[in-house]
C-alpha cells in the first residue's frame, strides 16, 4: 500500500493534515501512545510520541501509563510491547509487516542449536520472536550488546543470535568468542565496500558511519560504528559536514532535523537499488495507523506461558543495561 495520500512519492499535505487530525483526536480518546521506529516513513515519525530505536522503544514500552500502545514498526516490536503489558490494548498498523531477520530463527531449528552447546548463556537479538526470546537467557539491542557480553564470566560459552554480523562485531570488538547463528538483516547484508567506495570516493571528507549488522568489509572502513541511536548521536556532535550513512536510509529524516546544515547521504548499495530499504518498516503508513485505531485491531497478543517466559531475558536486559 502506498504511504499516506502520495502522488509521484510526495506526500499530499492536505491528506496528511486530515489523517494526522483524526490519529491525534482518537489518541486522546483513548489514552493511547503511538511508537515508531526511526525506519519509519517521516509522516508516521512526525505523528509518534516517541521515536527511537529498539531499547528506546522497549523502554517507553514498559514505562508507559497509556491505556493503548499504537506500535509502527515491525511485529517483533509489537510483540515484546505486549509481553511487557499484557494488560494493555497493543495494536499495530500493520500485524504482516515482519522482520526476516526474526524469521531466520526457526524455533525447532534453534533449539537443536543450543543442545549442541550445553551449559552456554544465550544471549539473542531482540530482532527475534517471542519464542526464540523465551528460548533465552538475556536479550540485548545493536545499543547495549557490548555492554550485556561483558557481565557475563568469562569462563562461559555464549549463543548469540539471531544476526551473525552484530555478532562478529561485538566478538572482535571484545576479544571475546561467541558461538553464532547465521541470521542476518538483508538491509544491512546488501552493503558491499566496493559500491560505498564510489559515494566516499565522490565526497571528500565525508565520514562512513555505519551500523554494526553490516557486513565485517564495510565496518572496517567505518569511522563510526553505533547502533541507530548512536549514529544519531554521532552524527549530531562530529565536526564533519557530509556523511555516508550505511543503514537504513529512514534514519535520515532524524539526522537532517537534527543537524540541518549538514549532509547525510545513504550509502548505495548498487545501481539496481540505489540504497537498501526495510520494505516491511515502510508497510507502516498514515491510513494503516488510523485504521487500527478506529478499529481496534490488528491486535498483538502474546499467549501467557510464552509471555512470561519471554518476559524473563527481556527483564534481565533491562536489568544489566
Amino acid at each position: 500500500m502506498a504511504a499516506a495520500g502520495r502522488k509521484n512519492g510526495i506526500a499530499s499535505d492536505v491528506r496528511v493534515k486530515e489523517l494526522v487530525q483524526r490519529i491525534e483526536k482518537l489518541k486522546k480518546e483513548m489514552r493511547a501512545i503511538i511508537l515508531a521506529h526511526y525506519y519509519t516513513l517521516p509522516e508516521i515519525q512526525d505523528v509518534a510520541d516517541i521515536v527511537g530505536d529498539s531499547l528506546a522503544l522497549a523502554r517507553a514500552a514498559e514505562s508507559t501509563d497509556a491505556d493503548v500502545i499504537v506500535f509502527a514498526g515491525v511485529y517483533f516490536m509489537g510483540e515484546t510491547a505486549s509481553i511487557l503489558n499484557p494488560d494493555k490494548l497493543v495494536l499495530m498498523p500493520d500485524n504482516h509487516a515482519g522482520c526476516p531477520l526474526a524469521d531466520s530463527c526457526p524455533t525447532q531449528e534453534f533449539r537443536a542449536f543450543k543442545a549442541k552447546h550445553p551449559g552456554a548463556v544465550v544471549i539473542s537479538y531482540i530482532n527475534s520472536t517471542a519464542e526464540i526470546k523465551a528460548e533465552s537467557d538475556i536479550i540485548c539491542t545493536s545499543s547495549n550488546a557490548e555492554r550485556i557480553v561483558r557481565q557475563i564470566p568469562p569462563d562461559k560459552d555464549i549463543i548469540f543470535g539471531p544476526d551473525r554480523n552484530l555478532g562478529s562485531y561485538v566478538m572482535k570488538k571484545l576479544e571475546r568468542e561467541m558461538i553464532l547463528w547465521q541470521g542476518y538483516c538483508y538491509v544491512h547484508e546488501a552493503f558491499d565496500w566496493q559500491v560505498i567506495k564510489k559515494a566516499v570516493d565522490a565526497n571528500p571528507g565525508a565520514e562512513l558511519i555505519a551500523h554494526p549488522e553490516c557486513r565485517e568489509q564495510v565496518l572496517e572502513h567505518a569511522d563510526f560504528i553505533g547502533s541507530t541511536s548512536g549514529l544519531l548521536k554521532y552524527a549530531e556532535q562530529s565536526s564533519a559536514s557530509i556523511f555516508i550513512v550505511a543503514t537504513e536510509p529512514g534514519i535520515l529524516y532524524e539526522m537532517q532535523k537534527r543537524s540541518p546544515e549538514k549532509t547525510f547521504v545513504p550509502a548505495p548499495k548498487d545501481a539496481l537499488h540505489p540504497w537498501s530499504t526495510c520494505t516491511q518498516m515502510k508497510q507502516n503508513t498514515l491510513e494503516k495507523l488510523l485504521e487500527c485505531m478506529e478499529n481496534r485491531a490488528p491486535r498483538i497478543v502474546v499467549e501467557e506461558s510464552l509471555r512470561q517466559a519471554a518476559l524473563r531475558p527481556i527483564r534481565r536486559m533491562l536489568e544489566m543495561s
